[in-house]
């Protein structure tokens, strides 16, 4: 990783500023063409960049981003969690668009450059880390219909709290009826910004109506549930050691989160069951009025673990439980913590450590 101009050092936030809006002092930026492949990685100070208006990426969408944490362990180390995980997603993501994928100990060796020069942002309090977001995009100049020639990679930070505010409140969820996320075939399953941009208008309606995210239904029936608005799922059936938990499968039109998937591992760990399985609105509801369903909690880098405590409908609305957040996702939720801080041990070899 070549070191470019250093930064100015700016002050840094006490207490993490609103998500995604104040950012460290340096980035890391790559480049591909078809010569030269992956190259000139660079830390270089957080800026602007320049563009061209006839930028493929601007106008055809030809992009695609990750997003994933670091976690304060002690002055001078911090933690990356699963970033080989997240590499490989990413790259997977850049095939369905048609690009290059970078390669993982790039992407790896790039955030570990990252944190280290600007180790000083990663916050120290327990729901707070340092996020990591990757973007890489075509970059050509022109308009032709056909993918990019050329393509830039940059990996950026800023400190975080917890999405929702409050780490144990519930949220309540609206069921999106009239549009949907994504579709068989489609890219559903990555992670480009299409899927995301045409989220906005059902999240809108959902915020109108008094809900903190969108419920996404499959695009066939419309009664299938999928994810929320950037998170995975989990319906739990049953209490204590008796209960099972409950995830709609992967199958094409659903973002394959790395919580997800952590989440699924650690609650294995513990002896529970967990069961990949379609779930309908209809389902969700009745389970919940006869007790069956006793919690629902969604999951992913930005949110870790949120339970569900309202559920809004066309036809009605629901409580989850007692709408609050449950004996389940709290072990879970605490047991992931335990696991990003270091005070538990990390069976599966998912946390990195970036000494400065």
């Amino acid at each position: 990783m070549r070191p470019g101009a250093a930064s100015a050092r700016r002050p840094v936030p006490q207490t993490p500023p609103p998500f995604g809006e104040v950012f460290t002092d340096h980035m890391v930026s790559a480049f591909w063409n078809a010569d030269e492949g992956w190259h000139g990685a660079i830390l270089e100070p957080y800026g602007p960049l320049a563009v061209s208006p006839s930028t493929v990426a601007l106008h055809y969408g030809q992009s695609v981003f990750e997003g994933f944490k670091a976690y304060r362990r002690a002055p001078d180390r911090a933690a990356l969690f699963r970033p080989w995980e997240h590499a490989r997603r990413m790259a997977d993501s850049a095939r369905r668009m048609a690009m290059p994928p970078l390669p993982p100990e790039l992407f790896v060796a790039a955030a570990q450059a990252l944190v280290r020069q600007d180790m000083d942002w990663v916050p120290e309090g327990d729901d707070q880390a340092l996020y990591l977001r990757p973007v890489a995009f075509a970059t050509d100049s022109h308009l032709a219909l056909r993918p990019g020639l050329s393509y830039r990679f940059v990996l950026m930070a800023f400190p975080t709290g917890n999405f929702f505010g409050a780490a144990r409140s519930a949220v309540t969820v609206a069921v999106c009826e009239d549009f949907v996320r994504a579709v068989p075939g489609g890219t559903g399953a990555a992670k480009c910004g299409g899927n995301y941009a045409g989220a906005y208008l059902a999240q809108e309606e959902a915020t109108r109506r008094g809900a903190d995210q969108v419920v996404w239904l499959d695009a066939a029936e419309r009664r299938w549930v999928e994810e929320l608005g950037g998170m995975n799922l989990f319906f739990v059936h049953g209490t204590g050691d008796r209960a099972e938990l409950v995830t709609p499968p992967l199958t094409g039109t659903i973002l394959p989160g790395v919580t997800r998937d952590s989440l699924i591992r650690l609650a294995r760990d513990r002896g529970l069951t967990v069961r990949e399985s379609p779930v309908s609105v209809e389902e969700w509801r009745d389970s919940c009025a006869s007790g069956r369903i006793t919690e629902v909690f969604a999951c992913g880098t930005a949110a870790r673990v949120t339970a569900v405590g309202r559920v809004l409908a066309g036809d009605g609305e629901w409580t989850v439980g007692d709408g609050s957040t449950g004996p389940v996702a709290t072990t879970l939720a605490d047991a992931l913590s335990a696991v990003h801080r270091g005070t538990a041990p990390d069976p599966h070899h998912w946390c990195h450590l970036v000494t400065r």
